[in-house]
């Protein structure tokens, strides 16, 4: 299986980048978003959750004419964004994207991971131009996650500085990605302190310390 995450996330991400919103006190009360995939994610309830759906249909139909093999294609109309949120000014961006195996027509693999991750890695840089990636490859309960970090700047706006951070895993019913361009360590600690379940799992943190110590097979 070689479909990747042709993602509209990176559009939708840098669309959201383009909206200062007013920075606020940290808060400790945080929002859960659950999917119907078999997963939740929690992050603060001072970030604010951002309607990508009327710009997904023309990013996806562009996505779909850019991929380059049938599965790209079928991945990218397949794929979904099931939270956009943003914080901060300059904002920082966390955006959750999943690729269902009921639509794809065909389920995966933990071989299949950095296919998948990759091909949402790939299409940020249309957006950012990244520099100095590493990856690493850890577990959370019984679920593999495949995590890539670079520096990152918007295309045309190398003063702007981000983190960017990708971190993917399969589940069940599908392939599940979280994103984070962080704009600052307080954003970047957020996304990845932010407790997620995996399939009636225990809630834990989304990317531990030790996330980078063991490199991912390809």
């Amino acid at each position: 299986m070689k479909a990747r995450f042709i993602a509209p996330l990176f559009l939708c991400c840098c669309v959201s980048l383009q909206s200062q919103t007013p920075a606020a006190a940290p808060t400790t009360d945080t929002q859960s978003h659950k999917s119907d995939l078999g997963f939740a994610y929690s992050l603060p309830t001072d970030w604010e959750v951002v309607d990508a759906s009327s710009t997904l249909p023309e990013v996806k139909q562009q996505a779909e004419q850019n991929a380059a093999t049938d599965e790209d294609k079928k991945g990218a109309a397949c794929v979904s964004i099931s939270l956009t949120a943003r914080h901060g000014s300059p904002t920082s961006v966390l955006v959750v994207v999943e690729l269902p195996f009921a639509c794809l027509g065909q389920t995966a693999t933990d071989k299949d991971l950095p296919g998948f991750a990759q091909g949402a890695s790939e299409g940020l840089k249309q957006s950012f131009d990244l520099s100095n990636p590493v990856f690493g490859a850890y577990a959370l309960g019984s679920h593999s996650m495949w995590i890539e970090r670079a520096k990152g700047t918007p295309k045309g706006h190398p003063e702007v500085p981000y983190t960017v951070e990708i971190a993917c895993s399969l589940l069940k019913k599908g392939a599940v990605c979280w994103m984070a361009m962080a704009a600052d360590d307080t954003a970047l600690k957020v996304f990845e302190g932010g407790a997620v379940a995996l399939e009636g799992e225990p809630s834990v943190a989304l990317v531990p310390s030790t996330a980078f110590d063991k490199k991912p097979t390809s």
